[in-house]
């Protein structure tokens, strides 16, 4: 008894440290997903929000604080997490249902096999990224419009976000990263995303704090998406030679200056003219003339 009441005492600073860390993050994420929500008006009064869990460290922390916010928020909205079971081989498909059963959460586990699909489609070797994810997506629309939730909300984050920019920069010619809030296509459902404004180290530290059950996400054997992974070593190089880099990036996600770009649709390049009084009292008459001609004639 002696013994064991000399270990607990020598590990209580160690606990109490880890309590303090652990609240420590909480409130920055708690403050951080409150500010997202709040920005881009994310979920609202009765709203019923599809939590999509996949068993990551994101979509984990994602829950929990939703979970948080939902108890001290001045709102009413409900949560309802789902998971998609791939069929992946080696799925560990009983943690995620024994770890919502556990805490009372409202659930749905969705089973397609998507896994021999990709398989199929997909040459070995390369990343079933791609066509995996656009499988996962319409599955889960279809199941929001089913529940009638209104909002499905997924677990990307600002670091997410930044990667996502660059990706379409690099590989597709558009300056395009992932809206915080979408529409779909077809109307029919809104994605938030509400970690948008939080650090992938802040979700890493609190989602090992909390020894949440985590999945792996390379279940499928496939190689990694190596564009992605390049783009993310990039960006932690820059941030390690130059602190700050990655939060001036998002900022000017935040900040964008159409006439500064070159986005014809975007900004009215072709109606600028100056401003000049001629003797006749019209304005510009000379340059708007100049400019319709060569217009006409390229």
């Amino acid at each position: 008894m002696i013994a064991t009441d000399a270990g607990q005492q020598a590990l209580a600073p160690a606990l109490r440290k880890t309590g303090y860390e652990r609240k420590r993050c909480q409130k920055n994420l708690r403050r951080d997903v409150g500010r997202a929500i709040a920005d881009f008006r994310m979920i609202e009064e009765g709203d019923l929000v599809l939590v999509c869990l996949s068993g990551g460290k994101d979509s984990h922390v994602l829950l929990d604080i939703l979970l948080n916010l939902q108890r001290h928020a001045p709102i009413r909205f409900d949560l309802h997490a789902v998971n998609l079971d791939q069929k992946q081989p080696g799925f560990p498909a009983g943690i995620l249902p024994g770890y919502l059963r556990e805490r009372g959460i409202a659930h749905t586990i969705i089973e397609q096999d998507t896994y021999s699909i990709v398989t199929d489609k997909i040459p070995s070797g390369k990343t079933y990224c791609g066509l995996c994810s656009r499988l996962r997506r319409g599955i889960l629309y279809k199941f929001a419009a089913q529940l009638g939730a209104d909002k499905i909300a997924l677990g990307h984050h600002r670091d997410d976000i930044v990667e996502t920019l660059f990706l379409n920069l690099f590989h597709g010619g558009k300056l395009k990263a992932m809206p915080p809030k979408l529409l779909s296509d077809d109307q029919r459902n809104i994605v938030i995303r509400p970690l948008a404004y939080c650090r992938e180290r802040e979700i890493a530290k609190y989602a090992r704090l909390k020894q949440f059950p985590i999945i792996p996400c390379n279940l499928c054997g496939a190689q990694d998406n190596l564009q992605r992974q390049a783009v993310k070593a990039m960006l932690q190089d820059w941030q390690r030679r130059h602190p700050g880099r990655v939060e001036s990036i998002f900022r000017g996600i935040c900040n964008v200056a159409p006439s500064q770009l070159a986005d014809t649709s975007l900004f009215p390049f072709h109606d600028l003219r100056i401003t000049r009084q001629g003797n006749d009292g019209n304005e510009g008459s000379e340059g708007s003339e100049h400019g319709n001609s060569l217009a006409e004639a390229v």
